[in-house]
């Protein structure tokens, strides 16, 4: 039974004490805990994790136990208790966290209700004081306020409850869209989300590329999706990637490799040509240039070290997490 606390009783110590504590009882086993509502997880790690290659699709991650640090181009996101990540598009990056059996990492991950948020964006903009324009990014690492602490609360208190979580938690969660939207970095956020401009752009050939990564795909492909020129939809993409489109493409294309071994057991020939691989050797080159450990070996390391999620049903991206 979960014992409900009144939130104007508690000081912010003892709030992120029982944010911890109700994200633990959510999170009984290490790995990823799949909860009431689809698109939320509970990760919980009881090891520190050493950089690894990841792919995030957009969402937000809320830690409320313990750090993850993300390393992105020249950038360094720092994600803990006090800071939440959110990412508007699909970007691979290197991740690392802390945590301990006695002290394990917690984190609830909310994979991103683009229909939910675009809502809460029509209503945002009807306010003028809420309509500024800011440069739109891919990730951000912003400051978690007392609202938003308030709203998690209550959302893992609901989520602790079967009838709660199923009755209230989608409202809930709406509640924490809404804070996100309107935080710090919300409006970067609502820009990136609405996909004007050249942002959006190269957002439509990103989601190309994750819905068609094992057929063959080119540069001038790839800038015709955009409707851009080459030159320039190769400078756009690199500044909201931090990578070059070819070099996305094959990150994708190994990343889910990567998971139809771990999760289907494929051997390391029968994913590379899954993925689009014409050539076993170079897909177990590329493979391990990428991971650092050829298909076998970190296969093992991902079974024995990292905890792997279940496939997201009804995703548009191919994610590691």
């Amino acid at each position: 039974m979960i014992r409900r606390v009144a939130l104007k009783d508690l000081a912010p110590a003892d709030e992120s004490r029982r944010i911890a504590d109700l994200a633990r009882r959510l999170a009984p086993q290490e790995g990823y805990n799949l909860t009431a509502l689809p698109g939320v997880r509970v990760l919980r790690s009881d090891r520190p994790l050493s950089r690894t290659p990841v792919l995030y699709d957009p969402g937000i991650v809320i830690v409320c136990q313990g750090c993850k640090r993300g390393y992105f181009g020249n950038q360094v996101f720092v994600y803990d208790e006090q800071h939440y990540l959110a990412v508007a598009v699909p970007v691979p990056f290197t991740m690392e966290s802390d945590g301990t059996p006695g002290r394990p990492l917690l984190a609830i991950y909310m994979h991103l209700d683009f229909q939910m948020a675009a809502d809460l964006m029509i209503e945002i903009a009807q306010h003028p004081s809420l309509t500024a324009r800011n440069a739109p990014q891919s990730m951000m690492s912003s400051p978690m306020d007392p609202a938003l602490s308030a709203s998690v609360l209550r959302f893992l208190e609901a989520m602790g409850q079967p009838l709660d979580a199923v009755v209230l938690g989608p409202g809930l969660l709406r509640e924490i869209y809404f804070r996100v939207l309107t935080g710090a970095q919300g409006a970067a956020l609502r820009s990136a989300l609405g996909m004007q401009g050249q942002f959006g752009k190269i957002g439509k050939a990103l989601r190309y590329i994750h819905a068609a990564y094992a057929q063959p795909i080119n540069l001038a492909q790839l800038a015709r999706e955009a409707e851009m020129s080459v030159p320039a939809f190769h400078s756009h993409f690199r500044s909201v990637t931090q990578t070059s489109p070819m070099q996305y493409l094959k990150s994708t294309r190994l990343h889910q490799a990567r998971l139809l071994m771990v999760r289907q057991g494929m051997t390391a020939e029968a994913a590379g040509y899954a993925v689009g691989y014409a050539s076993a050797s170079q897909f177990n080159r590329e493979f391990k240039r990428l991971f650092g450990l050829p298909p076998v070996a970190e296969v093992k390391r991902m079974r024995n070290d990292f905890a792997v999620p279940p496939a997201q049903a009804a995703s548009d991206f191919v994610s590691s997490h």
